[in-house]
């Protein structure tokens, strides 16, 4: 599913080059369940930000499904990442003026989706993630769990193969943090791919596979 080969990225820091990735090597075959630790600064996020198609490597190549997404046009990137990639992040990113149910629908206004079929959609999402009831709640109306759970919804609406998640917990009691892991993992358990970002050993050490990444580089 993605085969990542020698990637390198390297910013640009007044001066200074900064080497925030180092010949990254990495294949993640389909609905395999990883997580990827390693401190503050690592290069966890920017490997995460090109898996996601969110930034362009230096130099190497990415395959994703078959196809070299190093060398694909920004409106190609966008398709791509709308029907294939959902994203959790510690921050929610939430819309703030809109409710849950709108947040949720979004990417589907987007794709283009009939009305009644994202309406339809939205409350099977609700449903998904016990919050049915919230539906007409705005972002400051919810708990962090429930703005969190909200996220993923909005993530998995348009049925993405890939389910990222950098820090899905960072912002939440030890309590919703797991009800959330618990979530992403039934996810897992259906079929999705999911890769998830953490310096928490306790969340990394729950998955199938783990990778530790230091100094930008993948530890063997």
């Amino acid at each position: 599913m993605m085969h990542l080969t020698d990637i390198h990225r390297y910013f640009q820091v007044g001066d200074q080059t900064v080497h925030a990735l180092n010949g990254v090597n990495l294949s993640v075959e389909s609905g395999e369940y990883v997580s990827v630790m390693g401190p503050s600064g690592s290069g966890k996020s920017t490997l995460l930000n090109i898996i996601a198609l969110l930034d362009q490597p230096t130099s190497g190549n990415y395959i994703l499904n078959g196809n070299d997404v190093t060398r694909q046009t920004d409106d190609e990137l966008a398709k791509i990442r709308r029907d294939n990639i959902g994203f959790v992040f510690q921050f929610f990113h939430l819309i703030p003026r809109l409710t849950a149910a709108e947040n949720i629908e979004m990417p589907m206004i987007l794709a283009g989706v009939d009305n009644k079929e994202r309406k339809q959609k939205v409350q099977q999402a609700l449903a998904s993630v016990n919050l049915l009831d919230r539906g007409e709640h705005k972002p400051n109306q919810l708990s962090g769990g429930q703005l969190q759970r909200i996220a993923i919804a909005r993530a998995m609406i348009m049925q993405p193969a890939i389910l990222l998640a950098d820090e899905p917990t960072g912002n939440l009691d030890s309590k919703a943090g797991m009800e959330i892991i618990d979530l992403l993992e039934k996810l897992n358990q259906q079929g999705v791919t999911l890769m998830i970002i953490t310096h928490d050993n306790n969340i990394g050490e729950r998955a199938k596979r783990r990778i530790r990444i230091v100094d930008g580089a993948i530890e063997i």
